[in-house]
């Protein structure tokens, strides 16, 4: 590499999911069909709202933006593995990289605040449903929206322009099947105490925050819920969350499953099959649950599947 990357070497070697050839091809497979699912469900989703008027409401902007940023945020990391697994040596570029861990960041922390914009928007349609449509208004929705994929960008911004900044030597060997944070921090040769500092600083920003929100609007929401007394009234407010409740669940819960393991207990090779979940079943599953737990949802798609057998 140029000496102003700060880099002496000019690719990494992804070491993959395994190193046994015989499963090679049968993971292939797997991650090809998961891939197919994903940018189906995600970009089905996508046309569904943006096709169905009476889901032209924040509720499904936002669903139709988390749906966004799963496609992304899987097309980033998987095209490249599936080519991995049919190819003798998994190599990847230094700057290409640089490059997908700069968007997987993106992806990843902007999910996080989508979650987080989500749950605000159910406790206000729950706890203030007179006011909602004042509260979340076009401009307001447009704002958040923003906002989380400006956040994203900042935080994986600082991450790789530190990246790009450390010295890597002869160790060019990547313990993943993807440049992740940490481990392309293993490699360096150089004073990785920047990084550190600034993975700790922006971990707990972008944990604390999202995590903090999503608590404190579901305690005000359980709180509005159990005043309702009906039980068909507690049923109906708490059916408008489930399918929210569910994606928070899979994405934080296999998220802390990777990260807050005992140091004494983890390993990398548990890392990488815990972070398959978090990285690409997740945004496999994610249009499953809204379409399956939402009854807004089954309606617009069997009007849409309606239309259709009349054409």
């Amino acid at each position: 590499m140029a000496t102003g990357n700060h880099s002496t070497v000019a690719e990494f070697l992804l070491a993959g999911l395994t190193d046994k050839p015989e499963l090679q091809l049968p993971l292939f497979l797997l991650f090809l069909g998961v891939y197919v699912l994903t940018v189906a469900g995600n970009l089905g989703m996508i046309t569904l709202i943006g096709l169905s008027s009476h889901l032209h409401i924040p509720m499904y902007y936002f669903v139709s933006s988390l749906s966004l940023i799963d496609l992304c945020h899987s097309t980033v990391i998987i095209p490249k593995m599936l080519v991995n697994f049919v190819t003798e040596k998994n190599i990847i570029s230094y700057p290409e990289c640089m490059t997908q861990l700069y968007f997987f960041l993106i992806f990843a922390i902007s999910e996080c605040y989508m979650l987080a914009v989500m749950a605000y928007d159910r406790y206000v349609a729950i706890c203030s449903p007179l006011l909602y449509h004042v509260i979340m208004s076009y401009q307001t929705c447009l704002s958040l929206i923003l906002g989380v994929y400006i956040i994203g960008a900042v935080c994986a911004s600082a991450h790789t322009g530190c990246m790009i900044r450390i010295h890597f030597c002869k160790m060019d060997v990547i313990n993943h099947y993807f440049c992740d944070l940490i481990s392309i921090l293993k490699l360096s040769c150089s004073s990785t105490y920047i990084n550190e500092l600034l993975i700790l600083v922006f971990s707990g920003i972008n944990i604390l925050a999202p995590s903090m929100t999503i608590l404190s609007s579901y305690i005000f929401i359980i709180a509005s819920i159990l005043r309702i007394r009906s039980t068909e009234g507690r049923a109906k407010a708490f059916s408008t969350c489930s399918s929210h409740i569910s994606a928070v669940a899979l994405f934080f819960g296999s998220a802390a499953f990777m990260y807050l393991q005992p140091s004494a207990v983890s390993s990398m090779d548990q890392g990488k099959v815990s972070s398959v979940f978090y990285t690409i079943i997740v945004p496999m599953l994610n249009p499953l649950i809204y379409s399956l737990r939402n009854k807004d949802v089954n309606v617009a798609l069997k009007k849409m599947l309606e239309k259709r057998k009349f054409l």
